[in-house]
């Protein structure tokens, strides 16, 4: 495997589709087994990326590769994670609310945190033609959540 930094380069690159088919590896790679598991905080600080596709990929890598982060590590993302439920563009908010059913079985100590996000959200910050997908994506979630 790569440096970190190498990880990072390919999931920021200016080819979209690349940089998406790296982001798809890395999550299936992630579901079977912890070999991503060293890179978790390096993958967690792209969250503070400019691009919000870069911070939807940081996303659904975090939440594949969640039961194999160590508490501390997802512990330590958990609050910037969520902040993305509200992020400023709706498809990474759409993104981070989809993922959060993932880390909820992967973690379930975490299942009062990420509900009580989740049932504070506020859709209403959307324009009028997202704030229903929103809604739904959040409904969705909360009850995917057990």
């Amino acid at each position: 495997m790569m440096e970190i930094s190498g990880c990072i380069a390919r999931l920021t690159d200016k080819d979209a589709k690349a940089a998406c088919r790296y982001m798809e590896q890395i999550v299936r790679e992630s579901r079977e087994d912890g070999r991503w598991a060293p890179y978790f905080t390096g993958f967690a600080q792209l969250l503070r990326h400019k691009n919000s596709l870069v911070r939807s990929r940081a996303v659904c890598i975090l939440a594949a590769g969640a039961r194999w982060a160590g508490e501390e590590g997802l512990e330590a993302v958990m609050d910037e994670l969520l902040l993305h439920i509200a992020d400023e563009k709706p498809i990474t908010a759409r993104q981070c609310i989809a993922a959060l059913p993932e880390i909820a079985a992967a973690r379930p100590r975490l299942i009062p945190r990420i509900r009580q996000a989740l049932e504070s959200a506020d859709p209403g910050v959307y324009r009028d033609s997202m704030r229903p997908l929103i809604e739904r994506d959040i409904e969705a979630a909360i009850k995917a959540i057990v």
